[in-house]
């Protein structure tokens, strides 16, 4: 007994020293930037005065809480978040449904509809912005050949942010839809056909074996989506710049215009550090809540 346990410890051991390396790289990767931008946080740190002279405590922290426009941008943020993924998780569940049931052609499906995910979101930002072009875009010569009146999908307050969250969504779908039908394809088929001999529906079925099956499965890939939709910037800058006035100015936005238009590093470092802390309650939660599942 002794000696396969010390042959396990020494496995363990090599294991750990292997990829010591590695690991050490990625934390330093990871760790540093954030380090550096709590520190930065606390200090008054400008592009015009790059230096940590000027210790501040949490007076960036009391500036950022205390901004109308960062305190917009968060309920934005989480509006936009919750808009997406949720839409994002319903329609890519009815779609991996779909083609969880398909054998012929999987693999041209999953082609085409990786083809979305795959592209940059620059070039998904430039493209449809080209198509929403309120007098050249193919979009409103469309509703004109259709009967209807052109719409300004980017010039107004209330359609611009949904106009976001329309592209982000035919952007990121893909990304739900491929996570959930990996789930569904894991699934054991013993407990549906017992549901099957025992006369259960396929309304039953879902709902007392599908979803319960796939809960940690759900909860990982929103919690991912979530993060990924919280970062989303690209789309923002290309195609409204946070316009018009603030009607799309996303928390990753305000950041980027705090630090690089206002110059105020160290106070877009402590709105970092805010949506970091935000990030992390929400995951653990999540997290614990996966425990409990599983």
């Amino acid at each position: 007994m002794s000696q396969p346990s010390t042959m396990e410890a020494a496995d363990r051991r090599f294991g750990w020293f292997m990829s010591a390396p590695g690991l050490a790289l990625l934390l330093a990767v990871i760790l540093f930037p954030v380090f550096w931008a709590l520190f930065t946080s606390v200090h008054e740190f400008t592009l015009i005065a790059p230096n940590f002279d000027t210790f501040t405590g949490i007076e960036n922290y009391a500036a950022a809480l205390g901004d109308p426009a960062f305190r917009h941008s968060l309920g934005l943020t989480a509006f936009f978040v919750g808009a997406v993924v949720l839409i994002e998780f319903a329609i890519g569940f009815l779609v991996a449904l779909m083609l969880n049931g398909v054998e012929r052609f999987k693999p041209i499906y999953y082609g085409i509809l990786l083809c979305p995910l795959l592209m940059n979101p620059v070039i998904v930002g430039l493209i449809w912005r080209m198509f929403l072009h309120p007098s050249l875009g193919i979009v409103n010569y469309l509703l004109t050949v259709a009967g209807f009146e052109p719409v300004n999908w980017l010039g107004s307050t209330k359609m611009a942010i949904w106009t976001i969250i329309m592209v982000d969504i035919w952007h990121q779908v893909s990304f739900m839809i491929v996570l959930l039908l990996a789930g569904l394809s894991s699934l054991p088929k013993e407990p549906y056909e017992a549901a099957r001999v025992d006369g259960a529906s396929v309304f039953q079925s879902f709902f007392f074996i599908t979803l319960p099956l796939m809960m940690p499965v759900i909860i990982v890939t929103l919690l991912i989506r979530m993060i990924f939709a919280v970062k989303t910037y690209d789309l923002i800058y290309i195609m409204t710049r946070g316009g018009p006035g603030v009607a799309t100015d996303l928390v990753s936005y305000a950041i980027y215009r705090t630090a690089f238009v206002s110059l105020n590093i160290g106070e877009a470092s402590a709105m970092s550090a805010i949506l970091l802390a935000v990030i992390l309650i929400f995951t653990g939660y999540l997290y614990r809540y996966m425990r409990t599942l599983t």
